[in-house]
């Protein structure tokens, strides 16, 4: 295993990392990991108001605003909203991210959600990780291949269920409480989403949406007493290390419940 204590957690849209991880990332940081996170779509369509060109500058800057809570490195968007493919220009330039970061760990979205973006960009970034040893794989922009192990760890899909409206039971639960205000307050930074998801989506309060989801999921884990937890399934280690590990439930000791 690689000895670089570096985390990158990848979202679709500006906001899913702090919806889905952050708690876990913030605990993460706290164990000594250095932070990194990337958004893959500009988030140009989230007002029926502004122009795209509007958003994507909003949606950016709420996003620089929100890793600067626990001092992350941001990795800004690439393709415009709803262009998320699984395709090769795009997987080049996400796998360019990957090399240049060197994770041990990478927080990614659900295989299987509600929305194409996020599961696209699951699969983005599983082959974007499965190709970062490979010498003759050219990323956009080229990068040198890289050797360490790395860890996929799946998060919750958007309210803990999948797109075929099944409630998920993640493998790990990571108990988030002490961490609830500091996801708040990165969250928080997405003041542009107040509006537009309770007209797209009919969110009256994305924050107090975030809670819900979190407490439900705490509710179910093998623990009492947690008060709000984040989940997550970890992907096969074949292909991104030499051997299986568990990085995470490492790092964060008793934070982190295992299913059984």
């Amino acid at each position: 295993m690689g000895n670089k204590r570096t985390v990158l957690a990848i979202g679709a849209h500006a906001d899913d990392v702090e919806f889905q991880m952050a708690g876990t990332l913030s605990l993460l940081v706290k164990s000594g990991f250095e932070p990194h996170i990337m958004t893959i779509a500009k988030c140009d369509l989230d007002s029926s108001e502004m122009s795209r060109e509007e958003m994507v500058k909003i949606r950016d800057q709420e996003a620089r605003r929100s890793v600067a809570v626990i001092g992350a490195v941001y990795h800004p968007a690439i393709v415009p909203d709803m262009m998320i493919f699984y395709e090769d220009r795009l997987l080049r330039k996400v796998a360019a991210v990957i090399r240049e970061v060197q994770p041990m760990i990478v927080l990614l979205p659900s295989l299987n959600d509600y929305m194409e973006d996020h599961m696209n960009t699951a699969r983005l970034v599983v082959s974007a990780c499965f190709v970062h040893a490979m010498r003759n794989y050219v990323t956009d922009p080229p990068r040198d291949m890289t050797t360490q192990d790395v860890f996929l760890y799946h998060a919750q899909p958007h309210s803990n269920r999948d797109g075929m409206r099944q409630f998920v039971i993640p493998e790990l639960f990571v108990d988030i409480t002490t961490e609830m205000d500091v996801k708040l307050k990165m969250l928080t930074c997405y003041e542009s989403q107040w509006k537009w998801l309770k007209e797209a989506q009919g969110m009256d309060n994305f924050l107090d949406n975030m809670r819900r989801s979190c407490a439900e999921l705490a509710s179910k884990a093998p623990r009492k007493g947690i008060e709000y937890a984040e989940g997550f399934r970890q992907h096969n280690y074949v292909g991104f290390s030499a051997e299986d590990g568990d990085p995470l439930s490492h790092a964060l000791g008793d934070k982190v419940l295992r299913n059984t």
